[in-house]
């Protein structure tokens, strides 16, 4: 079972894919996470994709592509994969369907408004944690290892909406994509808690694998 999880920044890809990889063991596949490693690690590549990154941009389709096709390729994907931030775009798409199959194409839609009070309110820890101001309190330190919490430089208004505006301009199009290939399922992402999201998400999956 190979899928790919659609959905703006902030939407609840990340939190998804983290049900979805327990209940049915796919490789969970983030361009995201790899990029963000390599930019922590100062390595060429996380160098050129911070860039892009604070600049609310995409990283160009030629690199992300042959970082994907590279994993598929050579890493372990077990029972599948799903791929979470790829494509991003229709020619990611169109390239993606030249090295590998997708079966469903989960698109996560949550409004606008949301996604700017989900990712300007997001607040971090350096062992991992991540939080809303809405549920601090006022607390400015982790509640699971008492660290000082940060808010991303990528996290607020101006980048954000950039980082919106493209995703609607170049990602958005890959829902007629899929459409047309009647691969596509959307469930809306704003609507009842994370886990009522992934029941959702759940019951169309068991009707493919079945």
């Amino acid at each position: 079972m190979n899928i790919v999880l659609l959905g703006a920044p902030g939407a609840g890809k990340g939190t998804q894919a983290a049900f979805i990889q327990e209940k049915y063991g796919l490789a969970h596949i983030s361009t995201g996470d790899i990029f963000r490693a390599n930019i922590k690690g100062g390595t060429p590549i996380g160098k050129l994709a911070k860039s892009y990154i604070d600049a609310g941009k995409l990283v160009p389709d030629e690199v992300t592509c042959e970082l994907v096709k590279d994993r598929l390729t050579n890493g372990e994907v077990g029972a599948g994969f799903m791929l979470d931030g790829f494509p991003r775009n229709t020619f990611q798409a169109e390239e993606l369907d030249k090295f590998a199959h997708v079966d469903l194409c989960i698109n996560i839609d949550v409004d606008k408004s949301l996604l700017m009070d989900r990712i300007c309110g997001r607040r971090m820890c350096s062992c991992g944690a991540t939080y809303h101001v809405s549920t601090l309190n006022g607390a400015t330190t982790c509640a699971k290892c008492g660290k000082p919490l940060y808010q991303r430089e990528d996290d607020n208004p101006a980048t954000v909406g950039a980082r919106l505006d493209t995703y609607a301009a170049q990602t958005a199009p890959l829902v007629d994509y899929y459409a047309a290939q009647g691969k596509l399922f959307t469930v809306d992402g704003g609507c009842g808690t994370p886990e009522q999201v992934f029941a959702a998400i759940a019951q169309e999956l068991d009707k493919h694998i079945k």
